[in-house]
């Protein structure tokens, strides 16, 4: 019988939950690893659930998620470094290019830390995969993902320990009662963010066009 790539990656998912999250903090960090460079892990229910039965340790599980997210985050980065830019010159000229690259530059912290804050669906891979193809110093991106996902986790956290184990219970429910006002909310976002993004990474000045070679 074939299995289907949704069934799968359930299994893989039971796999690695039964695998690693005994380990405690080390367990939660290599999950972070795992859901940022690869295979979609439920991170922030199990920082939760980690933060549930060890309340006094809850910045040590916030680290480690955010350390294990950062250093996972280096493979769709140096996918990018490595052939992202090649990609891009087949679609846009070397000047256009340059002129992305530099005004990435300007504002490349807030344009990866921004991402990394966002709860999922946020498309984070894809700002990962553009500071590896614009060579973002592998020092600042690497620092950025850990920021914005520290950030994160710790509002988890806090949440998680201020209203107590129920609040995720409590917020799946109202996330499925009103799935399609969070989906539109979360769309909204989305849009909005890239639109900054977009904003600082191009040209403002009135008339310039986003860079996409004419035919």
């Amino acid at each position: 019988m074939k299995i289907s790539p949704v069934a799968l990656l359930h299994k893989l998912n039971v796999v690695m939950l039964a695998a690693l999250k005994p380990l405690g903090v080390w367990g939660i960090g290599a999950l972070a690893v795992i859901d940022s460079a690869a295979i979609p892990v439920p991170i922030d229910a199990l920082l939760i659930d980690y933060v549930v039965h060890d309340k006094p340790r809850f910045l040590l599980y916030c680290f480690m998620a955010a350390l294990g997210s950062a250093v996972g985050s280096l493979l769709p980065y140096y996918l990018g470094r490595a052939g992202g830019e090649l990609f891009l010159l087949k679609r846009i000229n070397r000047q256009r290019y340059e002129q992305m690259r530099d005004r990435f530059a300007k504002q490349e912290f807030l344009a990866i830390m921004i991402p990394a804050m966002m709860p999922p669906p946020t498309p984070v891979k894809l700002f990962e995969f553009a500071a590896g193809v614009f060579e973002m110093k592998v020092f600042w991106f690497f620092s950025a993902i850990f920021i914005g996902k520290f950030i994160r986790f710790l509002i988890w956290a806090l949440i998680t320990i201020t209203y107590g184990p129920a609040i995720l219970h409590t917020i799946t429910h109202m996330i499925h009662q009103h799935l399609s006002y969070v989906l539109g909310f979360s769309g909204i976002l989305i849009v909005l963010l890239l639109v900054y993004v977009l904003r600082k990474v191009f040209d403002r000045r009135r008339g310039t066009s986003l860079p996409v070679e004419e035919n």
